[in-house]
């Protein structure tokens, strides 16, 4: 888990990449991680940039896939009916459908929705903080 939560801080400042497109450094970190693992980081920094450009307003600087379902990995897809993003100190409900290339680095297709707002008084449950 420590190995998930250091990458996932070092690709936060890589998320405004393009989409499809992965810059040689966060390939590199993803290289590093076992598959399951580099399939889901590369899904949750992909739909933190595709939420960044998508013009609703929100600006996340994380995305958890686990959170209020486990993840359900398939060969290049996962499906995260479960998952939250932080945007602007506030957390908001997330489920997206991700689909990799077969290293799980590029992104083919990202589809998500983005739910409500989590109310803070849950935070400590599900582990989410500032």
């Amino acid at each position: 888990m420590p190995k998930r939560l250091v990458l996932l801080m070092s690709l936060i400042g890589f998320a405004a990449t393009s989409s499809y497109a992965v810059d040689p450094a966060i390939k590199t970190q993803l290289e590093k991680l076992d598959p399951a693992t580099r399939l889901e980081q590369s899904c949750d920094t992909e739909a933190m940039s595709r939420i960044n450009k998508d013009g609703t307003g929100f600006k996340p600087d994380k995305v958890i896939a686990y959170t209020f379902k486990d993840p359900i990995p398939s060969d290049d897809r996962l499906e995260a009916p479960g998952a939250v993003f932080r945007s602007k100190g506030d957390w908001y409900h997330l489920s997206y459908t991700c689909i990799t290339g077969p290293q799980h680095i590029n992104v083919r297709d990202l589809k998500y929705k983005i739910g409500d707002k989590v109310p803070k008084d849950k935070w400590t449950k599900y582990y989410l903080y500032d």
